[in-house]
């Protein structure tokens, strides 16, 4: 009895193994699985983030941005809307903007219309120093329309045309003083530009991100 117990334990796996080592390797390999499916999910959000999937129709690269064209009165609001769109394609890097007799495609752009609405207004009481019955305008609202044109600069066909429109408010010139019977002509103008301006960026980006969205 004494030999066999001695035979059955000299083939007695040692204290504290049994299963483990396949229970490492089972481990190990869920492992593997799990850092590999993180890197196909973190490669594929660095495909799919920030302007990775995005290309102007044609696919090109090499564009130039010319001053947009105005159709206004209200003189240098172009340079709002060409600066706007030079920066959003500038940080997005989603093409290279050269001069245009190297380019391969132009990207145009034309204020068609600015136009100023009044939308609310504020009647004088008594305690105003303005007389009783005096309506004025208190806001603005600025409408602009601007259109952008992708045309291919060896035969001239247009590969992609979009319309924008905004719309923004600003304070009016106040009246409140006696005897003062006109507004602060510095500050409408000054209030009108900063206005479009603001326009200006808000729609490059809304056309920055249709010129580039790749569904052509």
């Amino acid at each position: 009895m004494k030999m066999d117990m001695m035979i059955h334990d000299k083939h007695k796996p040692p204290l504290g193994s049994g299963r483990r080592p396949a229970l490492f390797s089972l481990f190990g390999r869920a492992s593997v699985f799990l850092s590999g499916c993180a890197s196909v999910f973190m490669g594929g959000c660095a495909y799919h983030g920030g302007f990775g999937d995005r290309a102007l129709p044609g696919g090109y690269s090499l564009v130039a941005v010319p001053v947009f064209k105005n159709q206004t009165i209200e003189v240098g609001s172009e340079t709002y809307f060409t600066n706007a769109l030079i920066r959003e394609l500038e940080r997005s890097k989603v093409v290279r903007i050269i001069p245009k007799n190297d380019a391969q495609a132009t990207v145009e752009g034309v204020v068609e219309a600015i136009t100023y609405v009044a939308s609310s207004w504020y009647e004088a009481s008594s305690n105003n120093t303005l007389p009783a019955g005096t309506v004025l305008t208190s806001t603005y609202s600025v409408r602009v329309t601007a259109r952008i044109t992708l045309r291919r600069n060896s035969d001239q066909t247009v590969l992609w045309t979009n319309l924008f429109e905004g719309e923004r408010s600003y304070n009016a010139p106040q009246i409140t003083m006696p005897g003062l019977n006109s507004a602060n002509a510095t500050y409408n103008h000054s209030a009108r530009h900063q206005t479009i301006a603001a326009l200006a960026q808000d729609m490059m980006a809304e056309a920055h991100d249709r010129l580039t969205e790749n569904s052509w």
